[in-house]
Formats: structure tokens, sequence, C-alpha cells
């Protein structure tokens, strides 16, 4: 059946996390074969470490970790060196938000020995024009950046074969805040198995939303920087 590690990362999410975790933790218990829900910390400010240390506490495959403020990307690629460093054969990565449903989560798991990568496509989003806006424009400019056409590249609703992603990590810069991006576009240009099914994504569930327009602005111009320099890259190792 293979072994899973969901990686979630989490800032702030005092309010949320609870949550979270009751609901992805059924998910690798009924998985089991060494599965494990790991949530890690991004320096959060408030009591979300606290409260994922006791829970850790209770949950034998619930695997609280913690490190210094790193950002969304950042956390992420650290819980993915995780994962496949303790040998997981599938890596499925979510936010802490309460946006996604775990429900969804199984006919992505019936297809994991056919696809590369499975993710989630967001229809209908309940979070806000700015993150569609976002979205829509990430697709172009990836266009424009990377010749790739990607449905939502950034998507935190994805399963991964885990020797698979661990092939890909070493093109992802240390720190870099679009991993998931990345990661996509990697495999979009290197035409790796990657299969598309509609989600939910529904609004935030509680705590505050820490991107605001100013700061998607901000990451936007950078991202173009360092999407040139990336492909510049992947075009001299032939990806």
């Amino acid at each position: 059946m293979g072994k899973l590690y969901i990686i979630i990362p989490a800032y702030n999410e005092e309010e949320n996390i609870n949550g979270v975790i009751d609901d992805w933790y059924p998910v690798v218990e009924k998985i089991g074969n060494g599965s494990k829900l790991v949530i890690i910390n991004d320096g959060s400010k408030d009591s979300t470490y606290s409260i994922m240390k006791k829970r850790g506490e209770e949950l034998v495959d619930f695997v609280p970790l913690t490190k210094e403020n790193g950002g969304h990307g950042d956390t992420i690629l650290y819980g993915y060196k995780y994962a496949v460093n303790e040998g997981a054969d599938y890596i499925f990565q979510t936010d802490s938000d309460g946006q996604t449903l775990p429900d969804e989560f199984w006919p992505f798991w019936e297809m994991r020995q056919e696809w590369d990568m499975v993710i989630g496509q967001r229809k209908g989003r309940q979070d806000g024009f700015s993150r569609v806006f976002v979205t829509k424009t990430l697709k172009f400019i990836l266009w424009l950046c990377f010749r790739v056409n990607i449905k939502d590249a950034n998507t935190p609703f994805r399963l991964m074969e885990g020797k698979v992603l661990k092939e890909q990590l070493d093109l992802v810069p240390e720190g870099y805040n679009l991993s998931n991006v990345l990661i996509s576009v990697i495999y979009a240009r290197k035409k790796l198995k990657v299969k598309y099914i509609p989600i939910t994504f529904r609004p935030r569930q509680g705590g505050v939303n820490s991107i605001n327009m100013k700061r998607i602005i901000r990451i936007g111009k950078q991202a173009l920087s360092d999407f040139r320099r990336i492909n510049q890259v992947l075009k001299k190792d032939n990806i």
C-alpha cells in the first residue's frame, strides 16, 4: 500500500491547528504502514507549537516539528526533505488553514501508482478575488518564463511519489518562497506524469490571512526575477 507522509506548514494557526490535526490524522491512521502526519511550525509567535507538542504526546503517528521562520515555501521544502529522508513512499502536502477537505484525498490516493503527481485544481474558489487573480496571473507568467501550461501551479493539495520528488528537490533553491510552483514547473518541463483533479477550496476556517495585496505584489516582483534565473539553470541542465 505504501507509507504516506502528510506535510503541513503552520504559522500562527492556534485557532485552526487542532481542527487540522483532527481532520488529517485519521488519514494516516487508516493507511498505516508507518504513515505520519507531519506539521512544521514555521516560527509562530502564538501558541501553535505548544498545541502541536501536546497533541504529539497523544497521537503516535503525529510528528510536530518546529523551525525558525522562513516562509511558506521554505517550510514546505523542509517538510519534503524530511519526508524523503524518512523513506516516505508517497508525500501529500496541504495547508493548515482548513481550506481543503480530507474526504477529497481518497481519489488522489487511488491514483497514486498511475501518476508521479496528482494535484488539485481549485474550482469555485472561496478565498477572495486577490487569490484568484494571483493564480491566473501566475499561470500566464509561467508560460512566458518557462513555456509550460500549468492549470494550478501552487495548489496546496498534491500527492507525489516519494522517489520521483526526491530527484527534483535539489533543483529548488534553499529558502525559496514558491517551492510548490517551481516543483510544478519542473514536473511539466520534464514531462513527468501529472494528473489534475478538481477540489473544493473553502474560505480560511479561522485566524488571520498573512497574505495581502501589497505582499502579493512584492512576492510577484521577486518571483519574476527568480523565474528568469531558474529558467537559465533548467536550460543549462537540459530540462
